[in-house]
């Protein structure tokens, strides 16, 4: 609307007329500040199950080669602290076993507030208790982030959750959102910008057509510089399906594998 007054009637309005239509026009912005004191995540969207990704990297410099993973994550109901809990699980493998990783998290099932989380890296074990107030390290033997304790002035969501969170959003044509995320042990939290850029049909089995929102990101890494994230959430069921990120010269993708993928935790051997 704006920008077709502009163009047909720009000799005929005043300047202070068209500073109160830029005023209005920021006022509609859609923008929704995400935490729990402000629009909260809506956690009938986070069903319980296992979802599988294939996560694979590409480098366009090397065009004989990828690197691939797999990622398990499961999310089960329980309780932690006498409350419902959310329980999220995931697994990383890939062909070099020195690069496996696994974590586990629990997040309250009221507004998905983080109330612990626990990361594995080869040998290295990282544990945190998370309250609305402060992260502080577990008192698990071997957990070399026992000394570790950060305050916070107000309560944030697990980044390193962010699938899970990108599908209870809710999404919708123009929103842009700003959630409060921290990633355990690292920086402080922050607010971190995403935006609605559109919609975009993907074909998936049985060449069924399936609508997604495309929620962006993009940003500077002290590591990698200049990065983007482009992420396809279906309209319907809030599914994560796809994610493409560049950073470094590089790409990374992350696929949704369908249902009938082979569970692979039950046939490996824990002895």
């Amino acid at each position: 609307m704006f920008l077709s007054v502009t163009r047909y009637c720009l000799h005929q309005i005043s300047l202070p007329l068209i500073a109160l239509l830029m005023l209005a026009s920021a006022a509609t912005a859609q923008v929704d500040t995400i935490d729990q004191q402000h629009v909260k995540l809506n956690t009938a969207y986070l069903r319980p199950g296992i979802r599988q990704y294939l996560v694979y990297f590409q480098i366009p410099r090397q065009p004989q080669l990828l690197y691939l993973s797999l990622w398990v994550r499961q999310i089960e109901k329980t309780t932690l602290h006498n409350q419902p809990a959310f329980r999220i699980s995931q697994q990383w493998y890939s062909q070099d076993s020195t690069r496996y990783a696994s974590f586990t998290s629990y997040n309250s099932v009221k507004d998905f507030s983080p109330l612990y989380h626990a990361a594995v890296r080869g040998k290295e074990l990282t544990a945190y208790n998370w309250s609305a107030t402060s992260l502080s390290g577990d008192t698990t033997a071997g957990n070399k982030a026992a000394g570790f304790r950060l305050d916070f002035s107000q309560p944030n969501y697990n980044w390193h959750l962010d699938i899970e969170t990108f599908e209870m959003l809710p999404l919708a044509a123009g929103k842009t959102f700003v959630i409060r995320f921290y990633d355990a042990g690292l920086e402080p939290p922050k607010y971190v910008t995403y935006k609605v850029t559109g919609s975009e049909v993907l074909q998936t089995l049985d060449n069924k057509n399936v609508d997604c929102w495309k929620l962006f990101i993009e940003g500077e890494s002290p590591q990698a510089g200049h990065y983007e994230q482009t992420f396809w959430i279906s309209k319907s069921n809030h599914e994560l399906l796809k994610e493409e990120d560049s950073y470094g010269g590089m790409f990374r993708y992350k696929i949704k594998l369908p249902g009938f993928t082979q569970e692979l935790g039950k046939r490996f051997k824990t002895e």
